[in-house]
């Protein structure tokens, strides 16, 4: 009796006016039992001997008492689907059954039949999983249309399309979203770097104003009376113009901690999301919480040793020799020099193709540096990758690998300049420093497997970046065209799809040590690569 009482259902043995498991249970005239407490005024009522007896049995075979109230549902709670009368809180929901469990309804999905079921935690939006056409579960995704389907929908209105299984499509984005977090938690590093460099120019700039005002006020101290007004308006300059810049720089600093305050926060939404067990959740809310803002433009921060109110002290200097023609003719010069200190705040890159265009340069391939299966045309801009050697001598700066069809620029590059590369057939859009390796087949001589050259690799499919032999996958859309942005001093290398838009591919935030040359790699035999000349 004790075993079977384990396994009975404790709402059999509970009086149905209090709820409690019963005591003294009684009996009614039309046969039901309750508490003898329950009844006030009680009728007429014999004790039911036989059914106490089996309360005190289950008793002592360790019946558990009635759940807590915090067990069942409330409005908020996702309910067991299983349940009967009032319902328990559901502890996991099943996406192959579409239903949610209470832990003791739950039960048989841990034994064999159920064990490759998926548990996630409860939802309320199970339905969701649903075709509403063909009442069918969506376990499959449709990359052309973007939405998530069943199987029939597949062989029906998605017939032909790239559909994969949700799963797969998951897995995919999830890459995705990893590769997105790592650019913002590097975007976050960047961000912390520049606050700490923006605050040691705002010490620079305070400690050089200082020193400035306790020169001139050195220097005015000797000119008697004639120089006190003329002190007083260089002290007043250089405060004023201390005052404008450590205002520019702090407004500046704010932008950027405002910065990294929302990458965290993006951050926090990506990992969240990277955590959601459900696919098509994971896959619906992809597309909202994936998107980046465009990065406050700090790069070119370059803290280095500057003169800023130096000059306006040499230019209070020459007032000691000639005291009447500095007052005179020379007030300008100082006035000019506190004006002109200037904290080298970065410039905005561009944001439109017409933005980018402003920077273009005029590049040609140098036939030296040509592996000997390349043909150069129009004027070396042009190149093809042909299977017969071509006639050129020898030369040291010549790439020389069996399969590496390498060619570098003529032209070095430093400042802003912006080149577009049209494409065909699988190549590598490069930058090298000039001193890279040209003889051998070592990482060394290979455009993007070594430290001296950062490269897009360029197939019909997809897109790679390559810098050190780290590969980093690329996403974006495919286009022959790729719009290559370098700004040397502030470090910054950006590849472009181009198209009837621009859509950045891929940003290096880094520190060019030397000039660079535009580079290519032609991988396959008949690819090509144009640089294109932009107006």
């Amino acid at each position: 009796m004790a075993q079977k009482g384990d396994q009975l259902d404790q709402d059999s043995f509970s009086c149905s006016i209090c709820l409690d498991l019963l005591k003294d249970p009684v009996t009614i005239p039309c046969g039901h039992s309750y508490c003898m407490k329950a009844f006030t005024p009680r009728p007429v009522l014999k004790k039911n001997t036989m059914f106490a007896a089996l309360v005190e049995q289950l008793k002592k075979t360790g019946l558990q008492a009635a759940p807590a109230d915090h067990c069942y549902a409330g409005p908020e709670d996702v309910a067991c689907d299983v349940c009967t009368g009032r319902k328990m809180k559901a502890s996991k929901s099943c996406l192959v059954c579409l239903i949610s469990y209470c832990e003791n309804h739950l039960q048989p999905h841990y034994e064999s039949a159920f064990k490759k079921h998926k548990l996630v935690n409860p939802s309320k939006k199970l339905q969701e999983n649903i075709c509403s056409r063909h009442d069918e579960v969506m376990k499959m995704f449709c990359r052309t249309d973007q939405q998530s389907i069943c199987y029939l929908c597949s062989v029906d209105d998605h017939k032909g399309h790239d559909t994969v299984s949700a799963a797969a499509e998951r897995t995919e984005r999830q890459r995705e979203l990893e590769v997105s977090r790592l650019n913002i938690q590097q975007r976050i590093q960047d961000r912390e770097k520049d606050v700490k460099l923006l605050q040691q120019e705002v010490e620079d700039v305070s400690r050089s104003a200082d020193k400035a005002v306790e020169d001139s006020e050195n220097i005015f101290t000797e000119l008697i009376r004639l120089l006190q007004k003329r002190s007083s308006d260089v002290k007043q300059q250089i405060r004023s113009q201390q005052e404008t810049e450590v205002s520019g720089v702090k407004e500046f600093q704010e932008k950027l901690q405002q910065e990294i305050t929302e990458l965290k926060r993006k951050d926090a939404e990506l990992k969240k999301l990277s955590h959601t067990e459900d696919h098509n959740q994971f896959l619906h809310n992809y597309p909202s919480v994936s998107q980046l803002s465009e990065p406050t433009d700090s790069s070119s921060i370059n803290i280095r040793p500057l003169r800023y109110f130096e000059d306006v002290t040499a230019a209070v200097s020459k007032l000691r020799d000639k005291l009447q023609d500095i007052l005179r003719d020379k007030w300008t010069n100082i006035s000019q020099a506190v004006t002109e200190v200037k904290v080298p705040l970065p410039e905005p890159e561009p944001k439109t193709r017409a933005d980018f265009l402003k920077y273009s340069c005029e590049i040609t391939l140098d036939p030296n540096t040509a592996h000997t299966q390349l043909l150069l045309s129009e004027g070396n801009r042009k190149v093809q990758r042909m299977r017969q050697q071509q006639s050129y001598s020898s030369h040291p700066d010549r790439f020389t690998g069996f399969w590496l069809g390498q060619v570098l620029s003529r032209e070095s590059l430093t400042g802003r300049c912006y080149w577009e590369v049209e494409w065909g057939g699988g190549i590598y859009v490069a930058v090298a420093y000039n001193n890279i390796k040209r003889k051998g087949l070592s990482f060394e001589c290979m455009f993007g497997y070594n430290d001296k050259s950062w490269a897009l690799c360029c197939y019909t499919n997809s897109y790679n970046f390559w810098f050190n032999n780290i590969k980093t996958p690329v996403s974006g859309p495919r286009s022959s065209r790729v719009g290559v942005y370098l700004d040397h001093r502030a470090g910054i290398l950006s590849f472009y799809s181009v198209s009837e838009t621009m859509t950045l591919l891929h940003r290096v935030q880094t520190t060019f040590t030397q000039p660079l040359h535009a580079g290519v790699w032609l991988c396959k035999f008949r690819a090509t690569a144009e640089l294109c000349k932009l107006k």
